[in-house]
Order: C-alpha cells, then sequence, then structure tokens
C-alpha cells in the first residue's frame, strides 16, 4: 500500500498541489482525474520517486520513500510514460526485457528465469505475436501493452500509467483497461494512472482520484456518483453527469 500524508508536489520549488492525503491499496485499479495543470503528472513523478516531494511524505508499505535508494524503488515501482519510444532496431522482446534491469547483474545478462519474465510478461498483455516486430512498425495501442508488459516484466508490486489510452482509438482505450484491471484484481498489482477519458475511468476504476486546486476527492464511482463529487467536480462543463448511468449527457441548445 501507498500512504500520502501531507504530501506537497512541483518542481523548482513552485508547489502544484499540496496537502495530500490518501492511500493506494493493492489489488486496485485506481484512476487520477483533473484537469491540465492540475499536477496529475507531477504527483505520479513523484510517487515513482522520479522527484523529491516539496512537503509531506510518501510510504510504501510503511517505508518512506526517501529513505529507499534507487534499486529498492525500482524493484516495489514501475512506471509507464507518455514518451514514445522509437529505438532503431529494437524489437518487441528487447524493450520488455529492459524492464528486468533492477534484477539483472551488472552486464545485463539475462538468465534463464529473465526470460521466461519476459515471455511471460508478453503472454499476459496478449501479443505474443508481436513479440518479434520491431517497435517503430506497432500501433498506438500494441505499443501501449509493450510497454505494460516491460512494467510487468520489472515485477513490481505497483505499476503507475501516465495518461496510458491517450492517442488510443476507442477499442484499444477499452481493452487496455480491462487489461489494467485484470492485472489488479487477479495479480494483486496497485494500478494507478492518470486519465483524460473520464467515462471509461468512472466505469473501469474501483476507485477515483479527483485532483483540483481545491485538493482531493477520493472514493468509488458509486460514492462519488451519488454524493454528487463527480457532478460538482465537472460542473463546469456543459453537460449533465446521469449519476444513474455513469455518463455525461451534452446539454441540449436553448
Amino acid at each position: 500500500m501507498i500512504t500520502l500524508t501531507q504530501l506537497s508536489t512541483g518542481y523548482d520549488h513552485k508547489v502544484v498541489a499540496r496537502n495530500i492525503n490518501a492511500r493506494l491499496p493493492k489489488g486496485k485499479l485506481v484512476s487520477l482525474l483533473g484537469r491540465n495543470g492540475v499536477g496529475k503528472s507531477t504527483l505520479l513523478r513523484t510517487l515513482a520517486g522520479f522527484q523529491p516531494a516539496l512537503g509531506g511524505q510518501v510510504t510504501i508499505d510503511g517505508h518512506d520513500t526517501r529513505q529507499l535508494s534507487r534499486t529498492a524503488m525500482s524493484r516495489l515501482v514501475s512506471i509507464v510514460l507518455t514518451e514514445r519510444i522509437d529505438v532503431a532496431g529494437m524489437n518487441v522482446t528487447d524493450l520488455v526485457a529492459l524492464g528486468r534491469c533492477p534484477h539483472t547483474g551488472f552486464w545485463g545478462n539475462l538468465t534463464p528465469a529473465d526470460q521466461e519474465a519476459v515471455e511471460q510478461a508478453i503472454h499476459t498483455v496478449g501479443i505474443t505475436p508481436l513479440a518479434h516486430r520491431p517497435i517503430h512498425t506497432l500501433s498506438d495501442g500494441e505499443r501501449q501493452k509493450a510497454l505494460i508488459a516491460k512494467a510487468l516484466a520489472q515485477d513490481t508490486p505497483i505499476i503507475l500509467l501516465d495518461e496510458p489510452t491517450a492517442f488510443l482509438d476507442f477499442q484499444s482505450k477499452v481493452e487496455l483497461m480491462r487489461i489494467l484491471a485484470s492485472l489488479a484484481h487477479e495479480m494483486q498489482k496497485t494500478i494507478f494512472l492518470s486519465t483524460h477519458d473520464v467515462e471509461l475511468a468512472i466505469q473501469s476504476s474501483d476507485l477515483l482520484w479527483l485532483l483540483s486546486g481545491d485538493g482531493l476527492e477520493t472514493g468509488t464511482p458509486a460514492e462519488l456518483s451519488q454524493g454528487g463529487n463527480i457532478a460538482r467536480f465537472f460542473s463546469e462543463v456543459d453537460a449533465r453527469y446521469d449519476a444513474a448511468h455513469r455518463v455525461f449527457l451534452l446539454n441540449k441548445e436553448p
């Protein structure tokens, strides 16, 4: 479990979000919603240890992440960012194998156990037929699955994803969210992602985090729907939130 206590995040001493108190439980798919610039990516990078917190504390199973080495963090948390990876000559298996770096020796040689972990990760996300395809030939959906397989091969209990459904067609978005939900429920991973696909997140996630300049609200989609939190959170959108069906209905023109 990840616990955030009075956490403030930002960069260059500029606070973007402050006083965040929340928990990310094991075996759950949690989606982070909020406007551009509210600090979603900054929060993800802070949880991953890529940048320091500006205040407060992040603990993983009771261990303060500030006291953990980079190697220790890489065995606890893997992260899938939005940057595209196009390396000449690299195929899917090569990319996924990079996830084993925290577990290999100085020379990075893969043992039979490492190779098995790579193959299993590729199989789990359903891209075995693509194992030897060059990365640059993949569709956006296939590439995202390969990156998730890399995170799986890293064998961490926590996987963080920054906008994993961006640039995907609707079918690929749905398929990806189903894969992530399966990893959380069947493999007991903590899956935490930021997204702008609001309805898909509401319908797919176990928990939602609503981040705004006023702070953070958390709860199940049912709790936040029935309590009016989602409707209030998106009150400035020209649409009405239907809590019963968990969809947004565009306001009709007068």
